[in-house]
This record gives C-alpha cells, structure tokens and sequence, in this order.
C-alpha cells in the first residue's frame, strides 16, 4: 500500500514523464507552479502567482501562466472554467465534479459515482466524448446561513 510520499513521488515522476515526452525541460518555475498548486483551493492565476512568488520572487505572472495552459493541455492538471468567472485550475485530474457558490465563488470537488456513469451521446453528435465534469451552482452553507442572518435583521 502506497503511502502520502510514495503517491507524490510517483506523481512526480509521471509528470517528469510527460515532459520528457514533449521535449519539455522541468524548470524550478514550473516545478513551483506544480508545487503550489495542491495548496490552494481551485485558484486562479493570480492566485497560484502570488503564493509561488513566496518561495521564488522573481517568477513572473506570465511564466505562471503559460505554465498552466501548457500543462493543462498536456493533462497534468485540469482547467475549470465556468460561465462569468476566471479560469481555475487544479491538480486533480481524474474524473470529478464541482459545487460553485453563486454568492462567494467557493468551489468544492464534488466525487459521486453515480455521476460517473451517465450514458454518454455518441453517434450523430459529430464528437467523440472523452471525459466530462458536471458543475451544480447553488450556495454554499456559509453563503446560505448569511443570507437567512439578513434576512432575520
């Protein structure tokens, strides 16, 4: 049984992989990116630059960034986009889905089976379907309970 070290270890060795695949050289800047990411909740790039310029000042907003889309395409890690809001990011990459707060913003991963196993469109779609993440909106439980606190005011 893997322990917390062994799957980062093997995480990282997979993503040094994929770069290696793609001719990729795994710098300290976008090692820190890989690195900041897991610490914060769903972040924007704004955010994941501002928490990597702690341990590397001189990283730029634009390296943070192409580092994202680039390994956002290769699959490293996943771009969450919704409707009226910034891209987010995350390390998580296997199947799952979201709750997004209306009022604040909050994401959280959402895991339910039962979501994992709807009945894919196929053919005369003119697409070929490889994944798919559901997103719910609504409020979250601190954004409901302020909402009844005015309204009791």
């Amino acid at each position: 049984m893997m322990n917390a070290r062994d799957d980062k270890a093997a995480r990282r060795a997979e993503i040094e992989k994929i770069c290696r695949e793609h001719g990729l050289p795994l710098t300290a800047q976008r090692r820190i990116v890989l690195e900041t990411l897991p610490k914060l909740n769903h972040p924007a790039v704004d955010e994941i630059w501002e928490q990597a310029r702690e341990s590397m000042p001189e990283v730029s907003r634009t390296t943070v960034y192409r580092t994202l889309e680039m390994f956002s395409k290769l699959r490293i890690i996943r771009k969450v986009c919704h409707p009226g809001a910034v891209a987010r990011y995350e390390d998580k990459t296997n199947r799952h889905h979201h709750l997004l707060c209306l009022r604040c913003g909050k994401m959280t991963d959402l895991d339910d089976p039962s979501l994992d196993k709807l009945h894919l469109p196929g053919a005369g779609t003119g697409y070929q379907i490889e994944d798919y993440s559901i997103q719910f909106r609504g409020l979250c439980k601190k954004c409901m309970a302020d909402k009844k606190h005015k309204q009791n005011l």
